[in-house]
């Protein structure tokens, strides 16, 4: 069985958000599954199978960290569409059926890939007790992202903040479902992106998501309503760092990113 491991939201090796991808022919167990993706030890694998023709998706799609199973997973998404692109398994746009409803990604001439995804929901909050403390920095405002995403969205003072938060991530744990989104808007306007983010999911074994699609659902309405654009680039400035262009469609929002192959081998388990 092929096993192949993407770094998405790159077009770089060894940058973006690495994810594993496995095509297989149905389901095994969902202990089997776990057991992979703990193995792979990314902050995400993909298993995808493809669906019978004419039904309303191509392909069927689950992500799992390495302790649990993921309603909405962008990354993961984006490389396994990459996979089935690159090796011509599926041409064109696919649709993936998930815990998330069906997803669809799309292939560009210039080698991005878009995804459309729901927005997340926000909601205003309060910014809760101790979570200045957890983070080591003070938020300006705070957003809940609603049970879809899981999130709580904190807007901090500027980007040099957000690069330097070293946050206790046991603590942040206390403040929301998955995790903590931190953002600030971009430092120059002029440096290839709108705003800048950084996540830490640890209910989901995640002390910090290098680059998170599902997050940018958030971060692109919360951004377009301060920026007053719709379409907006953001970075992700983890230590491996990536780029997701956002593109605000009401109910619907487009995440586009590039892709590269990094491992392929064979799983033999």
């Amino acid at each position: 069985m092929r096993i192949r491991i993407v770094d998405a939201f790159t077009d770089r090796p060894f940058s973006g958000n690495p994810a594993g991808v496995l095509l297989l022919d149905a389901y095994p167990d969902d202990d089997w599954l776990q057991n992979v993706a703990r193995e792979v030890n990314h902050a995400e694998t993909a298993f995808a199978h493809r669906l019978p023709e004419g039904g309303e998706a191509d392909w069927a799609l689950r992500w799992f960290t390495p302790a649990t199973e993921v309603a909405l997973c962008g990354h993961a998404t984006l490389a396994t569409a990459h996979v089935l692109h690159t090796t011509g398994a599926h041409a064109g746009p696919v649709r993936f059926a998930t815990r998330s409803g069906v997803l669809v990604a799309t292939p560009g001439a210039d080698g991005w890939i878009t995804l459309d995804f729901p927005t997340a929901p926000l909601t205003p909050v309060e910014v809760p007790d101790g979570i200045a403390e957890a983070l080591g920095a003070t938020p300006l405002a705070a957003a809940d992202t609603g049970p879809a995403v899981g999130d709580l969205v904190v807007e901090l003072a500027d980007e040099k903040t957000v690069r330097a938060l070293a946050p206790d991530v046991r603590a942040l744990g206390r403040h929301s479902a998955r995790g903590i989104i931190a953002t600030a808007r971009a430092a120059s306007p002029d440096g290839g992106y709108d705003f800048v983010s950084r996540c830490f999911f640890p209910n989901v074994g995640i002390d910090e998501d290098p680059v998170t699609g599902s997050a940018h659902t958030a971060l692109a309405p919360f951004w377009s309503d301060r920026l007053g654009r719709p379409d907006l680039t953001g970075l992700q400035a983890s230590a491996r760092s990536g780029l997701v262009r956002t593109a605000l469609r009401g109910d619907r929002t487009l995440l586009a990113g590039r892709a590269v192959t990094v491992i392929e081998g064979e799983l033999l388990a």
